[in-house]
């Protein structure tokens, strides 16, 4: 019997150009020279560029607002008001976050999406909501992306996790390679250990006002044989 489970979410990378990731990630094209920077919502490119390294989250938020309500609001704005909600920190050169409690009340009270903050979420219970019908955001190491053999740490970045099977856990990846390990890429359950940190936000299905006594059901996830393989700093 196949128990594989892949919801079909859609995919948004952390930066606007995701066929520039590689590129920025490695150092030969600056952020602020996104030609489409603008999409973000950032006032400006070095807004767009401070930000765009810290919003994996930001990004994990967008593709399940996408998948269950039809809306993908910018990300450098999603950032904002999650900074004002207090899920995020910011000082003149860093940010603190993204933390977990605040940006789960914000993304229950502004988005009304079931969201529970777990500091110990282990890799069964992450199949377990996954398979459930839930979405889960999990804190990994940046590595995850070519699933290095020996990341120095783990945790550090976040991910969503979208799907299972037998073998792997099935993730959107914001920072991750095109055609490599940007969307629905695979790590396999014996891999996953060395990157993930134990803990993350789980994100879930609550009917939209105006979905209240409608027919609308929740989203159908669909099975998957086989897709592809599978960092941003700024969790806690």
């Amino acid at each position: 019997m196949n128990n594989d489970v892949v919801h079909p979410v859609p995919y948004y990378a952390q930066w606007e150009s995701t066929d520039l990731v590689p590129d920025i990630i490695g150092g030969t094209v600056r952020a602020a020279d996104d030609p489409l920077w603008q999409k973000s919502g950032a006032d400006s490119p070095e807004e767009y560029a401070f930000w765009s390294w810290r919003v994996c989250g930001m990004a994990c938020l967008r593709m399940a607002l996408d998948y269950w309500r039809d809306t993908a609001p910018p990300t450098v704005s999603l950032a904002t008001e999650c900074a004002e909600a207090g899920g995020y920190v910011r000082h003149a050169d860093r940010v603190d976050g993204l933390i977990y409690a605040p940006f789960a009340a914000y993304a229950r009270q502004r988005w009304g999406l079931h969201a529970t903050s777990r500091p110990e979420l282990t890799a069964e219970e992450v199949r377990d909501e996954i398979t459930a019908g839930r979405l889960v955001m999990l804190s990994v190491h940046p590595s995850i992306r070519t699933l290095a053999t020996a990341p120095p740490q783990r945790g550090g970045h976040l991910v969503l996790g979208v799907g299972v099977t037998g073998d792997a856990l099935v993730i959107h990846n914001p920072s991750g390679f095109p055609g490599h390990s940007q969307q629905f890429a695979h790590v396999p359950w014996g891999d996953l250990e060395r990157f993930y940190a134990g803990r993350g936000v789980v994100l879930g299905h609550t009917p939209a006002p105006q979905e209240e006594g409608s027919s609308r059901s929740e989203p159908k996830s669909r099975c998957v044989r086989s897709l592809s393989l599978s960092g941003c700093a700024g969790e806690s």
